[in-house]
């Protein structure tokens, strides 16, 4: 007998099909949202409820090498959550979709045995490519059919669902010299430059059709003067789609080694009149935190900042990372800036389709802020008074400063969170409740404090079944683990066999994960 249920009563917020707090069942048949079902199939009563589709995040770090060095390096903070305890306490917040932002290929099998294990819900990662030898060689020897093949095998290889990019080219040249290369200055002992690194990997994902952009943190991450750097990267594509990683981080003025600013407006304009651009925000929250990046420069610049402990590692012939344990404060002049840069981002943002919610997780702070981060949007009464609380020269020159009266609304909300990420990372049955789309729901009972109406949803259905009811889990079910499957010409695999002969210790067998080695519906 088929699984099934109605969800009467709500008030549902279903932007990819314009339904705005409209009554109305929700029909649900075997994980499915079906058009209509018998009169007799049971009931869930959402009379004055909230209905969302479950929320999707676009950007975070839930597996593989770095977070398990996180994990390990400071345990008793807890800002990186065990993996099981990950799936659970992102679908006790309503997030039924989640994926890790950069995965390097090496770590592509720690990272699917960990997502094996992370219960509930439906998870992926983007392979992390641009300062790696496979891609360099081939920029170096051979065409842009060469990249396009490299990065399809490489997503097939490590069955990941996109390609990240990291600081193109800038990990190399910080492990070659300590440098930092501008567009286009070649790399260490190399004939490539970023601007190449960027361009080609962008047109291969293009030529893949790959669902997702390449996905992109640009150079010089955390520095003063950094913003002229986005905007020269956004040229620099011409048109090309790219989706930009926590964009709060690349938003900031000032001179160089200087005391970063922030440009957040000029930057927000930039986003609006580049149809091809996308972003996720990188909202910094006050409170504890991780950073963890395949940029190893930020890794050593903020051990040097804060003489924390740190920890950097390196995968063969692959880009590195480094993971410091951190605090964003209040009354930190450079904190309180970068708090506000990302509120301006989002409370400026024309296109709420565009610029879609994050905290980087762990990096700006934990996925668990995000309740606090929707009643600062959507409550402005609330989000004055946290102005009011922060280092006055942190907000020199922002639009917080001179007032903004924007509050989200539940359906802006919806967007932000559920279906923009979802159409930004084409899942085309995520994100929404038309007929054919996942049973991921959301109810929550409306509080007049916005954060604890986010924090504990009334109840959470994974394809259908409900899994979560007033901040406790119910039944522990098992999600998938999506990935796309580019072709690529296995004439390929030759060439990657020979950069390895030549500079590795390994066999292109050992990059490979197998099908058995990939999580399924349990």
């Amino acid at each position: 007998m088929s699984e099934r249920l109605r969800i009467t009563g709500g008030r549902v917020y279903d932007p990819r099909h314009a339904i705005d707090g409209a009554i109305r069942d929700i029909c649900i048949e075997d994980g499915r949202v079906v058009a209509a079902l018998p009169g007799d199939a049971p009931t869930l009563d959402a009379a004055g409820l909230v209905v969302m589709p479950g929320a999707v995040d676009i950007h975070s770090h839930v597996a593989g090498p770095k977070v398990n060095l996180a994990r390990r390096l400071e345990p008793e903070r807890r800002t990186v959550p065990t993996v099981p305890d990950t799936g659970r306490l992102y679908t006790l917040l309503g997030y039924t979709t989640v994926f890790d932002a950069a995965v390097p290929l090496l770590g592509a099998r720690h990272a699917h045995l960990e997502l094996q294990d992370t219960p509930l819900v439906d998870k992926g990662f983007y392979v992390l490519l641009g300062n790696d030898e496979f891609v360099l060689a081939a920029l170096e020897d051979g065409s842009d059919d060469a990249v396009r093949d490299v990065l399809g095998w490489a997503v097939r290889a490590s069955r990941a669902y996109g390609v990240k990019v990291v600081n193109p080219g800038g990990g190399a040249a910080w492990k070659a010299a300590r440098g930092t290369p501008g567009l286009d200055d070649a790399l260490p002992g190399r004939r490539v430059t970023p601007r190449r690194i960027l361009t080609a990997l962008a047109r291969a994902a293009d030529a893949l059709a790959l669902p997702h952009p390449m996905h992109l943190h640009c150079s010089n991450l955390g520095l003063a003067g950094n913003a002229t750097t986005t905007l020269d990267t956004i040229a620099a594509l011409e048109g090309r789609r790219v989706h930009l990683a926590h964009l709060q981080f690349h938003v900031y003025g000032g001179e160089p080694g200087g005391r970063p600013t922030s440009r957040a407006r000029e930057l927000s304009a930039a986003l609006a009149a580049h149809a091809n651009v996308s972003a996720d925000v990188g909202q910094v929250m006050f409170g504890p935190a991780t950073t963890m990046t395949a940029d190893a420069r930020v890794g050593e610049m903020l051990h040097d900042l804060t003489g924390r402990k740190w920890v950097d590692a390196d995968l063969e012939l692959e880009g590195g990372c480094g993971v410091v344990p951190y605090e964003y404060r209040e009354r930190n002049v450079v904190h309180a800036m970068q708090w506000a840069a990302g509120l301006e981002l989002l409370l400026l943002s024309p296109d709420p389709w565009r610029l879609v919610l994050s905290t980087d997780h762990p990096n700006g702070g934990t996925f668990l802020s995000y309740p606090r981060l929707l009643r600062l949007l959507m409550d402005r009464a609330y989000r004055d008074e946290q102005i009011a609380r922060v280092h006055p020269q942190g907000l020199e020159g922002t639009a917080l400063r001179d007032g903004l009266a924007r509050e989200y609304s539940l359906y802006e909300v919806a967007i932000v969170t559920r279906a923009a990420p979802a159409r930004l990372l084409g899942l085309e049955h995520k994100g929404h409740l038309g007929v054919g789309a996942d049973a991921d729901v959301a109810l929550y009972a409306p509080d007049a404090n916005l954060e604890t109406m986010f924090t504990t949803p009334r109840h959470v259905l994974k394809a259908g079944r409900r899994v979560a009811e007033d901040g406790a889990i119910r039944e522990e079910t098992w999600g998938r683990t999506l990935q796309a499957t580019p072709p690529f010409d296995p004439a390929v695999e030759r060439a990657l066999g020979r950069v390895l002969a030549e500079a590795g210790s390994l066999s292109l067998e050992d990059y490979v994960v197998g099908a058995d080695e990939i999580g399924a519906a349990r």
